[in-house]
C-alpha cells in the first residue's frame, strides 16, 4: 500500500512539473508593471469622456479597452507607444488623456513616404483631430513606422508598445519582421509588447501575406519571439468564438467594415467583431 500511495504522489507531482513546462503564461509576472487603481480611474474618466465619438464607445464591447490595457500593465507614468492608431485613432482617445499629466505617449503612425494618398489622406486627417482638441492631445508625439521608418520611439525609451489589429498589415507589405525589431530596440529591457490580431484557424495554414486579415496565433508568436522578445501571457479577453473566419472578403466581411454592403448584414452583425488573440511579451 505504501508503494502505492507512493507512486501515485510521484506521478501526481511529475505530471504538474510537466504541466508547468508547458502550458502558456497567463498573467502578469511579479517583477512587471502592473496597472495601479490611479490608472485604472484614469481609463475609467477616459472612456466616458465627452471627446469619444457615440460610434467609438458602441465599439467597446467588443475591443475591451480598459481590460485590454489593464492586461498589458498599462500606468499613467510609462512611455507608450502604439503602432498605427489609424485616422480615426480609437485608441488615441483612451491613451492620450491616460498619459498626459505623467506619461508619454507616441503615435507611430503608417509611414507617409511609403504610401499612397488615402493613407496619406488618413495621417492629415488624424494630425487635424489632435489639433482640433489640445487639452486632451496636445502631447501627443507622432512618429512614423514603415520600412524605411523604423524609429518609433527613441531606442529603449519605452515601457510598453501596443498594436491593434496590425500584424497582418506589415506581412502584406512584407515587412512584419522589420516592425517586430523596431519595437524590441525601442522598448526598455522589462518592456512589455501588448498585440491584438484577428486570430486565424489553425487548421488552415498561414497565408505569409495574411490576404484574409487573419493571422493563426502559434505564427504570430513565432515571428515576435524571434526578435528576442519572450511571451509571458495571454488572453481571452477579446476572443469571439461566433467568428467562423471563413468570409468571402475576410475578416473584413465582418462589423465594423462590412465589405459586402447590405448583403447578409444582420447575419454578421450578428456574430460581430473577429475572433482576436490577446498576447503580452517581455523584452528580456
Amino acid at each position: 500500500m505504501a508503494n502505492a500511495a507512493s507512486r501515485r504522489v510521484f506521478i501526481a507531482a511529475a505530471t504538474s512539473a510537466l504541466l508547468a513546462c508547458t502550458a502558456p503564461a497567463t498573467t502578469t509576472g511579479p517583477s512587471l508593471p502592473k496597472t495601479d487603481a490611479a490608472t485604472a480611474a484614469a481609463l475609467d474618466a477616459a472612456l466616458a469622456g465627452g471627446h469619444r465619438s457615440a460610434a467609438n464607445r458602441a465599439r467597446d464591447v467588443y475591443r475591451h479597452p480598459k481590460e485590454t490595457l489593464t492586461f498589458f500593465g498599462l500606468r499613467q507614468d510609462m512611455t507608450v507607444v502604439e503602432l498605427w492608431p489609424g485616422t480615426g485613432g480609437w485608441y488615441t482617445e483612451v491613451l492620450a488623456p491616460v498619459l498626459k499629466e505623467k506619461g508619454t505617449y507616441y503615435a507611430a503612425h503608417i509611414n507617409p513616404a511609403e504610401s499612397p494618398q488615402p493613407a496619406q489622406d488618413g495621417l492629415k486627417a488624424y494630425r487635424a483631430k489632435l489639433a482640433a482638441n489640445p487639452d486632451v492631445y496636445g502631447k501627443v508625439v507622432v512618429t512614423a513606422l514603415g520600412a524605411n521608418a523604423l524609429e518609433i520611439a527613441p531606442a529603449g525609451s519605452a515601457d510598453l508598445v501596443v498594436t491593434f489589429r496590425n500584424i497582418h498589415n506589415w506581412m502584406g507589405r512584407e515587412w512584419a519582421t522589420k516592425a517586430v525589431e523596431a519595437v524590441f530596440r525601442a522598448l526598455k529591457p522589462g518592456g512589455v509588447l501588448g498585440v491584438v490580431e484577428h486570430r486565424g484557424n489553425p487548421a488552415v495554414p498561414q497565408d505569409p501575406k495574411a490576404a484574409s486579415g487573419y493571422v493563426n496565433e502559434d505564427y504570430a508568436i513565432q515571428l515576435i519571439e524571434a526578435a528576442g522578445f519572450k511571451l509571458i501571457g495571454r488572453s481571452e479577453i477579446n476572443a469571439n468564438p461566433k467568428d467562423t473566419k471563413d468570409y468571402e472578403k475576410g475578416v473584413w466581411t465582418l462589423p465594423p467594415a462590412y465589405r459586402l454592403g447590405d448583403k447578409d448584414r444582420e447575419k454578421y452583425a450578428a456574430i460581430g467583431e473577429s475572433d482576436r488573440m490577446t498576447l503580452k511579451f517581455v523584452k528580456p
